[in-house]
């Protein structure tokens, strides 16, 4: 039997990111520029303990051990909860002080004032934060978990999806 996981089967185009900053990158990015990678999404709050404790370390190894081969880590700072506190320079200083260094996207807010979920939020139908996806070679959406993901899983996933070829 072979072993998947977690992973789903290839069927879903991952949807593009709405995002209106990046950090750690010439330009933005979206999943289509990132074809024929590996790409691992992380959805993280700066104030959110689960991602600061766990999500972004684990990000920061992925892409400290795969950067290299063809494993892309983007990082979306993605605020739904204490957007006044969160602001894009609290972040650029945040991602200095944790020495961030994949790129990271900052989720483009609701055009209603009142809604408080993010636009690539929502259009991935993100729980909450932590939040980790995995989008394969071909831009398609194959993992999408939320909370922590245990290191030795999310390892033999990426192996998984890193042996996929076209």
């Amino acid at each position: 039997m072979k072993a998947d996981f977690g992973l789903s089967p290839p069927g879903r185009p991952a949807p593009d990111w709405t995002t209106h900053e990046w950090f750690n990158t010439a330009s933005p990015l979206q999943p289509a520029d990132l074809r024929g990678r590996v790409v691992l999404l992380h959805a993280f709050q700066m104030l959110c303990p689960a991602c600061v404790h766990h999500g972004l370390p684990q990000a920061q190894r992925v892409h400290a051990a795969f950067a290299t081969q063809d494993v892309t880590v983007v990082g979306l700072h993605t605020v739904f909860e204490h957007h006044a506190a969160m602001t894009p320079v609290s972040l650029q200083a945040f991602l200095h002080e944790y020495r961030i260094g994949f790129a990271v996207g900052v989720d483009a807010p609701a055009a209603d004032p009142s809604d408080p979920i993010p636009l690539t939020m929502r259009a991935y139908g993100l729980q909450g934060t932590p939040s980790l996806l995995l989008i394969d070679r071909q831009g398609q959406l194959r993992l999408h978990a939320f909370g922590a993901v245990d290191d030795l899983v999310l390892g033999a996933a990426l192996a998984c999806l890193a042996r996929e070829r076209d």
